[in-house]
């Protein structure tokens, strides 16, 4: 980036903002709302790496990142035609949580019940994260009803939030953290 480069543009002090192609939209677009959600999701995410207990995760985590920020593009695109292509999310990605899941699970203990999150800061986090992601999702379904997005757009946020609660159950197990199983009052 250019030191000439500045945050503000001053183009969106009426709320509205631009698509990547140009097209205008306000600000509360469904569009803008999912990958909106989406970074807030990356931010969460980095909130779990920068945890010391996230380590052994560490390059997994960047990976979703770059994988979310490549979501956040494609979805803040207008569909016209570019000069350059976006990146794209590939059926090997989903592969790729489906296995680091496998590999978490290993030890685990069996569910038989919810898990109510907590039992430590970065379960909990995780747990955040696992919500935010099934936000996302909601959210770029909504707008796949309307607008055209790569299914496996969805199937890559719908993966990650299954990802997220099985970091946060191993990350409770080899914290030694408990986990406390929903016990419904009937």
């Amino acid at each position: 980036m250019s030191q000439n480069w500045k945050i503000y543009t001053k183009t969106g002090d009426t709320g509205e903002t631009s698509l990547i192609g140009g097209e205008r939209v306000t600000k509360d677009n469904l569009r803008i709302e999912c990958y909106g959600t989406v970074d807030e999701l990356v931010s969460w995410i980095g909130l779990v790496r920068d945890q010391e207990a996230a380590m052994p995760w560490l390059e997994t985590l960047i990976e979703i990142q770059d994988r979310l920020f490549t979501i956040e593009s494609l979805l803040a695109h207008d569909g016209s035609e570019l000069k350059n292509p976006l990146p794209m999310v590939v059926e090997q990605d989903i592969v790729f949580l489906e296995n680091q899941i496998d590999l978490m699970n290993e030890g685990l203990p069996a569910l038989s019940s919810f898990i109510l999150p907590g039992g430590h800061t970065l379960v909990s986090y995780c747990h955040i994260a696992r919500t935010i992601c099934r936000r996302a999702e909601r959210l770029v379904i909504k707008l796949s009803r309307t607008e055209n997005v790569n299914v496996l757009n969805i199937k890559y946020l719908n993966r990650l939030s299954d990802y997220l609660f099985v970091l946060s159950r191993r990350i409770s197990h080899d914290l030694g953290a408990v986990e406390t199983l929903w016990k419904p009052r009937i």
